[in-house]
């Protein structure tokens, strides 16, 4: 037997910095949504573990024995008390660094396959951030309200129809220079609680929850501050914002034909950028 699985793309929709623990780990208020577009995984029994990479991507990821897809399968082994067996072909189509949750989106999509290909039945969330702080998040792959350093985790209200523009200028942004380049107070939580009727709404609800970390961001990589106006200025662009920690932003868009309108605009003005356009999965 083999199979196969995606591995979304993670959007955070806002992201508000309400804290820092004494250990240094930053708070964070964050709707969470996965988009359309992603890697894909495919898992077939073997004798040894093993990982073939490809893909368009495939270049910018470290060398294989660090790879968090072979990560996640020896924790996922040493789990379940079982030797980690399994050719993995993992085709990358995100970009690395990117704020859009490319690792952690990998290796639960990895955890996920090997546990069906595997016959296990052992709690996949016990493994907690170990493997990246998007973990517990990517594991769910829907809508979620993110709190905390990443762990506490809750259903997001329905969420309409929408399609998102996804744009990276190829500028990869280390998450920890991020949050050390962050200054100024700290936001109060505002978790989203409103149920918007159509895209348009789902923008207005979410335009004042911001991103705190985008002038940080902006500071390390100046192009996060040209795809958000690229992104505000294309026809039906009803949101621009950056995801995560950069450098990905995203528009937010009411339909199919305006989302690839819009990102078959940016690719040509913006030929070396990375350009998808994707629908909010549900």
């Amino acid at each position: 037997m083999s199979l196969a699985i995606e591995a979304p793309a993670k959007v955070n929709l806002s992201l508000r910095v309400v804290g820092r623990r004494d250990d240094g780990y930053h708070l964070l208020d964050s709707l969470v949504v996965f988009a359309g577009v992603g890697d894909s995984l495919s898992f077939a029994p073997a004798d040894a573990l093993s990982l073939t990479v490809g893909g368009p991507a495939a270049g910018e990821l470290p060398a294989a024995a660090d790879n968090v897809v072979l990560k996640a399968a020896r924790a996922l082994a040493d789990l379940a008390g079982i030797p980690p067996r399994a050719a993995i072909l993992l085709t990358k189509r995100l970009p690395v660094a990117s704020g859009i949750g490319g690792g952690s989106t990998d290796a639960a999509a990895t955890l996920l396959g090997l546990s069906r290909l595997w016959n296990l039945d052992v709690p996949l969330d016990a493994l907690g951030l170990a493997l990246g702080a998007d973990l517990p998040v990517c594991l769910r792959r829907r809508p979620t309200l993110l709190s905390g350093i990443g762990e506490a985790l809750a259903d997001a209200p329905p969420l309409p129809p929408a399609w998102l523009v996804l744009a990276n200028p190829r500028v990869p942004l280390s998450t920890p220079m991020v949050f050390r380049a962050r200054s100024g107070a700290f936001s109060k939580p505002a978790p989203f609680a409103a149920a918007p009727a159509d895209a348009r709404a789902l923008a207005e609800a979410l335009a004042p929850l911001g991103n705190d970390l985008t002038d940080a961001a902006i500071s390390l990589a100046p192009m996060v501050a040209t795809a958000l106006t690229d992104l505000a200025g294309l026809p039906g662009c009803l949101l621009s914002r950056m995801s995560g920690s950069g450098a990905t932003c995203f528009g937010l868009f009411a339909t199919q034909d305006e989302a690839n309108a819009a990102a078959k605009a940016l690719s040509t003005r913006r030929p070396g950028w990375w350009v998808a356009a994707a629908p909010i999965l549900s």
